[in-house]
């Protein structure tokens, strides 16, 4: 069994469908594809639920009249015979229909998570056509039949296995099972989502609960580069992570692979590969137990960081303090990224501010706060690098002239993290790429 995994890019275009298409019958092996919606879709959808949660009806039945017409354009194109062009516009007519039916209810979350799953929903469907009318046996896989999550949002693995198998068993005779990324049910039993770049996080689930023999994501990018190829110029796709390189990498701004794609794969031993639809025959990045080399692989930045730097000459150093301030964070569900401490003075960042007011008035009896925002989190990666000679040198002679306000080392033997201005991202991401790859 094979998972492949397509991005709302690699479906965005008819003929994108159509390389989708000859890319998953290249052999025999049984396979599973997951698909994003179309490129643009889930952002149109967005759109129309905000207009809907802000009264504005009108707003949101001329964004669906837009959204209908690029549907109508793009069956045209994928496929040429009058019976399945009919097949395709009945699809997209039933599930236009529910969206302009929600014009006239009162709008709720539940609904939200409604609106938001008509992308994958509609792209997995419009395959199945295009594929019947190319004669290619296949089987739709529903993901509402089996993809779970618990009250907290978490996956349920084990029962996804159990789900899964189930659908499968109904399929066993089917090379090609086609499934949609990005939508579950949740605790409830209503329809809900991974959240964005969930259908990464799918992919990967369902690797895991098939015992897969390999996960394919593919996307528009010949694997994970060791820099941002938007802000330098030269960069390399690096051939081999572990499990906890790419986790890091992933979770520190890497574009190219959700965090949480990495767990389930990892739990299962699974190994993951970062393919690109536009280059197929590209070797691409392969993500396994093994890291394959010791040593600097790549730099990724994460952008949005606020530093809160708590300074108590008082209280720093009694006993209990750290777990006090850990528990504000914890209290409004707020994660942690970096954390640095003194003798006087404690340092953290995070990446969310949507309890920073409360956050900060709960931190104030315990010193002076002070808060820098718009700051950037710039991570190393690679195996051992904190016992890899010399790394630390070519590291801060790289950066000499760039205003370093954190430097986070040890903590993982995998990962050197800094924090810097946001301003200072391009240059810092540029300088890394010369000084560290000699690129």
């Amino acid at each position: 069994m094979k998972v492949m995994k397509f991005g709302g890019t690699s479906v965005g275009k008819p003929e994108r469908m159509h390389e989708v298409a000859q890319l998953i019958t290249k052999d025999n092996t049984q396979k599973i594809v997951v698909l994003s919606a179309l490129s643009g879709t889930t952002n149109a959808l967005v759109e129309i639920s905000n207009h809907l949660a802000a009264g504005d009806r009108r707003a949101a039945e001329n964004r669906i009249d837009l959204l209908l017409e690029h549907y109508k354009n793009f069956i045209q194109q994928l496929v040429v015979t009058e019976a399945c062009r009919t097949k395709a516009n009945a699809v997209i007519a039933e599930h236009f229909e529910f969206l302009r039916i929600i014009l006239r209810i009162s709008f709720s979350e539940a609904l939200n998570k409604d609106i938001l799953a008509q992308g994958e929903l509609m792209s997995t469907k419009l395959f199945c056509v295009y594929l019947e009318e190319k004669g290619i046996d296949h089987a739709l896989l529903p993901a509402l039949e089996f993809m779970l999550i618990d009250a907290n949002e978490e996956p349920q693995l084990d029962m996804i296995k159990v789900k899964l198998a189930e659908q499968l068993k109904l399929h066993s005779d089917k090379k090609i099972l086609v499934t949609q990324g990005y939508i579950c049910r949740n605790a409830r039993g209503e329809v809900d989502n991974l959240k964005r770049g969930g259908s990464d996080y799918t992919a990967s689930l369902v690797a895991a609960a098939s015992h897969a023999t390999v996960c394919e994501i593919w996307t528009d990018i010949d694997g994970m580069h060791n820099n941002d190829p938007r802000v330098v110029s030269k960069t390399v796709a690096i051939e081999q992570l572990s499990f906890d390189e790419a986790a890091e990498l992933a979770y520190f701004g890497a574009k190219i692979l959700h965090p949480t794609c990495i767990w389930p794969a990892q739990q299962e031993n699974v190994p993951v590969r970062l393919l690109n639809t536009m280059q197929p025959d590209a070797p691409g990045t392969v993500i396994t137990k093994e890291a394959g080399s010791v040593g600097v692989k790549a730099v990724a930045a994460k952008d949005g960081i606020i530093a809160i730097k708590i300074k108590s000459s008082r209280m720093l150093l009694a006993y209990g303090f750290l777990r006090k301030v850990f528990e504000v964070f914890e209290k409004y569900k707020t994660s942690i990224d970096m954390i640095t401490t003194s003798e006087v003075a404690v340092s953290v960042t995070i990446d969310n501010d949507h309890f920073l007011a409360q956050i900060v008035k709960e931190l104030e009896p315990f010193g002076t706060v002070d808060i820098e925002k718009k700051q950037t989190i710039v991570s190393i990666v690679g195996n051992e690098i904190a016992q890899t000679e010399h790394v630390l040198q070519l590291l801060f002679d790289a950066l000499r002239d760039v205003p370093v306000t954190m430097v986070s080392y040890g903590g993982s033997p995998h990962n050197i993290s800094l924090l810097v201005p946001g301003s200072e991202k391009n240059k810092t991401l540029q300088l890394l790429n010369s000084g560290l790859f000699g690129l």
